[in-house]
């Protein structure tokens, strides 16, 4: 007789006792404030990070500029190297400071100049290196334009000095014996004058003035700090002759109020 085949039985469930939850104390998740046991990382909830990592601070404005900004790649030479680039940059600053000081220095007492005002400074004393009778080296300061002071040839010189250093912004040159122009030729004319300006610290400042030949004032502008001693050299002259002198009619200097 056949034996039929056997029915499959399903297993039964096998119900287990629950186990209490065990009571956990710690530091609570900054997340959902379940308390975690000390040295856990995660939260045993919700699996939050329980260690906060502190925010990376923000590079200075230089780091992000090339080269600064290249990443290290091999060991610490990356970092070798931003500090040798620093360094180079560091000195080639300081090389250029004070390379660059009196070009600086001179710029910005230029913009005080234009921004300042000014005032007539007149000299303490008036020398001539050789002079023709009745026209010394004063007449040359007297704050008149129908006097002057009369080199006999080229190459003559008449010297101003000053009793405390100033700030030297201009000078108005006259020249001739006279402002009339029916009388302005009638001696000669400086055409080219050396001018020689010494500081208090002996520094000596050069400069050459080209001059019209014609009558009135000619501003001439220096911007030369701490001045004691302006000379002026005849260089060229026009009208020249027998009988003749080189006249200049005045010479105003201005200082920076």
């Amino acid at each position: 007789m056949a034996v039929q085949p056997a029915k499959p039985v399903a297993p039964r469930p096998v119900v287990r006792e629950t186990v209490a939850e065990e009571t956990q104390e710690g530091p609570p998740c900054p997340r959902c404030s379940t308390p975690n046991l000390p040295g856990r990382k995660f939260c045993r909830r919700c699996a939050a990070p329980l260690t906060v990592t502190a925010p990376v601070a923000e590079l200075p404005w230089w780091r992000t500029r090339w080269p600064f900004r290249r990443r290290v790649r091999i060991g610490g030479s990356g970092n070798a190297l931003r500090r040798t680039i620093a360094l180079l940059v560091l000195v080639a600053l300081v090389i250029a400071g004070i390379l660059l000081y009196p070009l600086g220095k001179d710029a910005y007492q230029d913009v005080l100049d234009k921004l300042g005002s000014t005032a007539a400074i007149t000299p303490a004393a008036a020398t001539a290196s050789a002079a023709v009778e009745g026209h010394p080296a004063t007449a040359a300061d007297d704050g008149l334009s129908n006097t002057y002071w009369g080199a006999p040839a080229i190459g003559d010189s008449v010297t101003f000095g000053f009793r405390t250093p100033f700030r030297l912004v201009d000078l108005i040159i006259h020249t001739g014996d006279s402002a009339d122009p029916q009388h302005y030729q009638q001696q000669g004319r400086p055409l080219v004058l050396a001018l020689e300006v010494t500081a208090s610290d002996g520094e000596m400042h050069r400069q050459q003035i080209t001059l019209n030949d014609q009558p009135g004032p000619q501003t001439v502008v220096t911007g030369i700090s701490d001045v004691v001693q302006v000379k002026l050299t005849v260089r060229e002259a026009a009208g020249t002759g027998p009988g003749r002198a080189i006249a200049l009619a005045e010479v105003e200097f201005f200082k920076r109020t």
